[in-house]
């Protein structure tokens, strides 16, 4: 056996003394427990180097400090128990720590009217900071809707006036008729047009949160929206999704407005950055609107 000791060429000098912001590890495969399920995620570790002499950091101690993830679902005071560990590792070398973890939140939905349900997938990073010894907890969590433009459903209810004066000009109405023109195709020549949106939402947690609102705020959005995306659906269900959209008929401006209101009203939150996305299906482009808001005593 080898018995001479193994260099550690981070504990050198640096040739070039110079503090960094940041110097860690991106995308680090690990399990952890969010919300008491175990999912597949990625983190992001790293440290400030504040002694420019010193070369360089201790990755590996920062790999072996997240093994912690894996057995405790995440938490703020998880997060902070992590970071000092960062720190505790790198004493007289860093003052600032980080770590962002990327994964999905798996939510089971039931359906709007059958018994049906099935599972949507909501991607989230948590992101956590330990900077001379103040802990901040940040989420960004995206959650897709459906948005029907108001713009295109006057134009097609226009139309259908249109062809309803056509079909019925200078003709005694009789009730069977009209409600038979209404369930044709020759009747309703125009339908507004939808499509699939995201809201992606950048939240600043409080420092006395105990747990990560990952659902509520999930849920606050999508009651605010009010026509969130199905799983398994009957036609009963497609039905009422069809009557959620033309009751909710909203431009992006809208929907970022909702999510404003909504999420002021959510526990836990000081602060947040709203960004909404309405994949257009006329255009070739996105519709996108954005909004912010802080609590006024920070």
């Amino acid at each position: 056996m080898n018995s001479l000791t193994l260099p550690d060429i981070a504990t050198q000098n640096s040739r070039q003394a110079l503090p960094l912001e940041w110097v860690g590890m991106h995308g680090i495969a690990l399990p952890v427990l969010l919300e008491g399920q175990r999912v597949s995620a990625k983190a992001d570790a790293g440290l400030s180097l504040d002694d420019g002499e010193a070369r360089g950091i201790h990755m590996s101690r920062l790999y072996l400090a997240l093994q912690a993830l894996e057995y405790e679902s995440l938490s703020p005071a998880l997060l902070l128990r992590v970071l000092k560990q960062f720190l505790q590792s790198h004493e007289g070398l860093s003052q600032c720590a980080y770590l962002n973890i990327h994964s999905d939140l798996l939510l089971k939905r039931t359906a709007l009217i059958s018994p049906l349900a099935g599972w949507k997938s909501y991607p989230a990073t948590i992101s956590a900071s330990l900077k001379q010894q103040m802990f901040h907890v940040e989420l960004k969590i995206e959650v897709p809707y459906s948005s029907t433009c108001p713009c295109s459903a006057a134009l097609a209810r226009q139309l259908i006036q249109q062809q309803f004066v056509d079909d019925f000009a200078n003709k005694a109405l009789q009730h069977a008729d009209v409600l038979a023109w209404l369930g044709s195709t020759k009747g309703i020549v125009a339908t507004p047009h939808s499509q699939r949106s995201y809201a992606q939402l950048h939240l600043h947690l409080d420092g006395f949160v105990d747990e990560l609102p990952l659902t509520a705020i999930i849920n606050d959005a999508e009651a605010a929206l009010g026509t969130a995306v199905q799983t398994a659906v009957k036609r009963a269900d497609e039905q009422a999704f069809a009557l959620a959209n033309g009751q909710n008929l909203m431009f992006c401006e809208d929907a970022a407005r909702r999510l404003n209101l909504a999420l002021q009203r959510t526990p836990g939150i000081n602060q947040f950055h709203i960004r909404v996305i309405h994949a257009e299906s006329l255009h070739a482009h996105d519709a996108v609107a954005e909004s912010s808001w802080k609590r006024e005593h920070l």
